[in-house]
């Protein structure tokens, strides 16, 4: 085998069959990105924490990512998008610290449990909605639910006016479809920068108590802790991370209860928590299953294997979260009862673990046990097994989610 790469399979097809080929190659294996690009996929869940925490990790491009510094990596580059950006995802050392300070107390304990009673009432609107459903007409979950509760929630989070909604939605959508050209992509990036500038002069114009103006704030007051590019990466950043992963985690909970009758009647029973639902599927369906990039700023050795300084790194998650090192022989199976399941890197872990994950949670938590409970008859509207993929090595999750909300007559 030696350092043949694994040519990735952009359609996610079949994403954990892919990353279990991966993990047979070691801790960490040579993939190949779109466009030729190589990097180091980390599926072995002790190697990607490692790797995550190191210092010597770089995510920013310009200065620790030799193919992009050398000019290799152009605009004809589909996933250019998601390491060009200038932000705290892209950010590294001094430069990460500052961005993610400004970002933080928007996403602490306290002010996401204040979002309760918004996220209840979000909720409790689309259930109505859904309900007025003609028994024997199906209705697609992720569309009509698993979509619009978190998209709404970081909306209002970030101070999206009505008139910028849909358009930034639209953006959304296509910065993780793995479907878009290079020239797409990058399109849909640039008009995306454009309509997220497009809220921060609105919000200029109309402060409220929302993200986007705190962080006009800092911009204004002290231009040396943000500037203005940075500014809107950072909120195209929250859109686009604060929506998609929780998406995704929605989905897979329903796809899973629904294709596990017998661990559904113990949810709701109660001899199976929420909680436990919740963590095991980010466990067994990592949202994001490979995230591009980080980049080794000297060489790194990982259980005999050297990671040249200057080559990238792709974090794995769906790959490690199923590492029979951590989660036994049973690693492959759905089983919100097992004890490892907290241990997973769903959201990440070090310096990057996603801001946001209290407020993903929070919303899974309300969202979930209310669909269920409004609809204890719940059943898919066609063969589960055939449901389509998302079409994205990154986002893990399904086209659609078509069901009956009461059996049929």
């Amino acid at each position: 085998m030696g350092n043949e790469r694994i040519v990735l399979d952009t359609s996610g097809i079949d994403i954990q069959g892919e990353s279990a080929r991966i993990r047979a190659r070691g801790p960490v294996a040579l993939v190949e990105l779109p466009g030729g690009v190589p990097a180091w996929s980390a599926t072995d869940a002790t190697a990607l924490r490692s790797l995550l925490a190191d210092p010597r990790v770089s995510k920013d491009p310009r200065q620790h990512w030799a193919a992009f510094v050398n000019g290799e990596i152009t605009e004809a580059w589909p996933l250019l998008p998601w390491v060009v950006a200038e932000n705290m995802f892209t950010a590294y050392g001094a430069d990460h610290r500052r961005l993610r300070r400004l970002v933080a107390p928007t996403f602490t304990n306290r002010r996401t449990q204040a979002l309760r009673p918004r996220i209840e009432e979000l909720v409790a609107g689309l259930l109505d909605t859904l309900a007025a459903t003609p028994r024997g007409e199906s209705v697609d979950l992720r569309a009509g639910y698993a979509y619009p509760v978190p998209i709404r929630v970081i909306s209002e989070l970030i101070g999206v006016p009505e008139h910028l909604d849909a358009g930034i939605h639209r953006c959304v959508d296509g910065f993780f479809d793995g479907s878009l050209t290079a020239e797409q992509a990058m399109a849909n990036y640039v008009e995306m920068f454009g309509l997220v500038g497009q809220l921060v002069a609105y919000r200029r114009e109309n402060p409220s108590d929302d993200l986007t103006t705190a962080l006009i704030g800092a911009l204004d007051e002290d231009g040396s802790r943000l500037s203005e590019d940075e500014l809107v990466a950072t909120l195209m950043l929250v859109v686009n991370a604060g929506h998609e992963t929780t998406v995704n985690l929605l989905d897979q909970a329903i796809y899973l209860l629904l294709t596990h009758p017998a661990l559904r009647a113990d949810v709701l029973s109660e001899r199976i928590s929420w909680a436990d639902v919740i963590e095991e599927t980010l466990r067994y369906e990592a949202p994001v299953a490979h995230l591009p990039l980080r980049y080794a700023v000297e060489d790194i050795e990982v259980d005999g294997i050297i990671i040249p300084k200057g080559e990238a790194i792709l974090a794995s998650y769906a790959g490690a979260n199923r590492d029979p090192e951590v989660h036994g022989d049973t690693a492959a199976e759905f089983d919100p009862l097992r004890t490892t399941k907290d241990q997973h890197l769903a959201f990440g872990h070090g310096a990057h673990h996603c801001v946001g994950a209290p407020l993903a949670r929070l919303e899974a938590t309300i969202a979930l046990p209310a669909l269920f409970a409004r609809f204890p008859d719940l059943q898919f509207a066609t063969d589960p097994a055939a449901l389509a993929k998302l079409g994205s090595f990154i986002s893990n999750g399904h086209t659609e989610l078509p069901v009956y909300l009461q059996a049929p007559r």
